[in-house]
């Protein structure tokens, strides 16, 4: 773990273990209890075409839209078979690479679950789907099923690690916010300004909302872990003085100049060039010093990505 201090602007090497050392009484360490679903669907046409599909956002019920792989001969009204008793219908292609499709079985998650694989980071190579991925592609607080991504920066956590953090008087609150696509499209335009990230939903609890004002109103840091729970607490702040129980879409785009209102301490992994992951952490962290520390961590070879290393910002 690369500790970053904002306020010395340094950085200095520790270990993930170390982290309730960085953590106060009186602070709240914010969760998002999402769950990965196995959005990765392999199937036929009835020319016998193999189609990948990717289920990245449900419109509807049994509606949804998808990333397909090849899509240009997907045409309206086109079937692809994931096996006897699941199949999707092709409602229209909104795009290059994009369809929407209705999905066709008895129970659909229950089918989606049966045939459909972890939508692992595509830098990470399986011969086949591993079934251990469907437990380790998960954090050990995942609870509501709705993501097409881990929320890894809440990877790293074990129950023992957060019973230690509760001992030392730290609150632990969960949020949901289930992780989409457009988290992870790159920036395509010349003024980082004018991107924008899809909206992603998301849910605060009555419970969450309570302990977030109590830490606010008595001088506690709020500590998110990772980029989806800072999005969904600015979000969240952008709308209200304080944090409210309820659910909805998150659609609060971070970029240079935002002024954070919820989150003091972020916990996160390390993240690729040219994401709005990076163009977050680069706004809370500034970015000079966000640059100097991912210099240093490729120098001392921090492992980046899901399954990497995390840096704790103070």
């Amino acid at each position: 773990m690369l500790v970053i201090d904002r306020g010395a602007g340094s950085t200095s090497d520790s270990s993930f273990l170390d982290l309730p050392r960085f953590l106060r009484p009186g602070d709240t360490l914010v969760l998002n209890n999402t769950k990965v679903f196995p959005a990765r669907l392999l199937g036929t046409t009835d020319t016998g075409a193999h189609v990948e599909l990717f289920l990245v956002r449900e419109l509807e019920h049994s509606t949804w839209e998808a990333l397909a792989r090849p899509a240009k001969r997907l045409r309206k009204g086109k079937w692809i078979e994931f096996d006897e008793d699941f199949a999707a219908e092709v409602l229209d292609r909104p795009d290059e690479g994009r369809v929407r499709i209705a999905l066709h079985a008895a129970d659909i998650f229950e089918a989606i679950n049966r045939v459909g694989r972890t939508p692992l980071p595509p830098y990470i190579k399986r011969g086949d789907d591993r079934s251990e991925d469907r437990d380790r592609y998960q954090t050990v607080f995942a609870k509501y099923r709705g993501a097409i991504a881990a929320p890894t920066a809440g990877l790293h956590f074990t129950p023992e690690i957060l019973e230690l953090i509760r001992s030392i008087g730290v609150n632990v609150a969960e949020i949901t916010l289930h992780v989409g696509y457009g988290t992870f499209e790159p920036v395509r335009v010349e003024e980082i300004e004018e991107h924008r990230v899809s909206p992603e939903r998301f849910e605060i609890g009555a419970e969450a909302a309570e302990a977030l004002n109590r830490t606010r109103s008595a001088g506690g840091r709020i500590v998110a872990v990772g980029t989806t729970v800072t999005r969904t607490l600015e979000h969240a702040l952008s709308h209200s003085s304080e944090f409210n129980a309820g659910n909805g879409h998150a659609d609060l785009t971070i970029t240079t100049g935002y002024r954070f209102r919820a989150v003091d301490a972020l916990l996160t992994n390390f993240h690729l060039p040219k994401s709005s992951l990076l163009v977050l952490v680069s706004t809370f962290t500034g970015h000079k010093l966000i640059m100097d520390a991912y210099r240093h961590a490729v120098d001392e070879t921090y492992r980046f990505y899901s399954y990497g290393d995390c840096c704790f910002i103070y």
